[in-house]
């Protein structure tokens, strides 16, 4: 199913591998500042000032991969929201690419961590800036934990190399930059958000399990019910009033 018109078809993209950079969504940013049209992918063998969500540092030794894709303008506003579900089923389709039969179980985790047997293997991290032209510069920043993991993290954390030996970044990339292109021509300028949903509910993890949310200002303890169609998570109380949350963090309850 390809998007009616064909702006993000593979041919479209372009790539450039640095060695050393602070940052791949800086390096985009400061690239849409200077007038880059878009559509380009930066990568970088370690990042010197590689940065999470929430402004949390990212671990960025050499071995892991570290790239940014940018876009000018990729949508109208009312429809860039179910963006962030497009890259998770891209990046999960480049890592479902290279592992193994019988690896451990390959999810999303609302709403675009990558895990493998419940444990993080991929951070991503969306970021907008309007420039002065009055373009919207969206910066797609992913970190595949390939050959390093962090020591300590408030989650459980993975690497490829434990599931899969011998992959190496530039093969991983090679397969997300082909997923990208495939998935954001399906996604459209978000006129495929239906398509893009209903394959992001395929490969989520833990719909119908308790979880917990931490906002920024509190946690809500309840059951995950899913995504809606604009892919906010619902989150369903005690009383079976449902919460939908537009952005947090996801902490699943264990089981016995």
């Amino acid at each position: 199913m390809a998007g009616r018109s064909g702006r993000f078809s593979l041919d479209a993209f372009r790539h450039e591998p640095l060695t050393d950079v602070g940052s791949t969504n800086s390096e985009c940013i400061a690239r849409a500042r200077a007038g880059d049209t878009g559509l380009l992918w930066v990568t970088a063998g370690r990042q010197t000032a590689g940065r999470g969500r929430r402004g949390r540092a990212w671990m960025s030794e050499p071995g892991n991969l570290y790239a940014s894709l940018l876009l000018l303008d990729p949508a109208e506003p009312p429809l860039v929201g179910s963006l962030p579900l497009a890259v998770a089923i891209a990046v999960h389709g480049a890592i479902r690419s290279v592992l193994p039969p019988g690896a451990p179980p390959l999810e999303v985790k609302w709403p675009n961590d990558i895990l493998i047997g419940r444990a993080k293997t991929c951070g991503i991290l969306i970021e907008a800036e309007v420039l002065p032209s009055g373009q919207r510069a969206v910066v797609i920043g992913i970190g595949i934990n390939i050959q390093h993991m962090p020591d300590s993290a408030p989650y459980g954390v993975t690497h490829l190399a434990e599931h899969a030996g011998g992959i190496s970044a530039d093969e991983v990339f090679a397969h997300l930059y082909r997923e990208m292109a495939e998935v954001l021509e399906i996604w459209d300028e978000g006129r495929g958000t239906a398509e893009i949903t209903r394959r992001w509910r395929g490969i989520a993890c833990g719909i119908g399990e308790n979880i917990t949310v931490n906002l920024p200002d509190r946690s809500l303890v309840g059951r995950f019910a899913g995504i809606n169609d604009d892919g906010f998570l619902q989150l369903e109380t005690e009383r079976g009033i449902i919460t939908p949350i537009a952005a947090g963090d996801v902490f699943f309850h264990a089981t016995e």
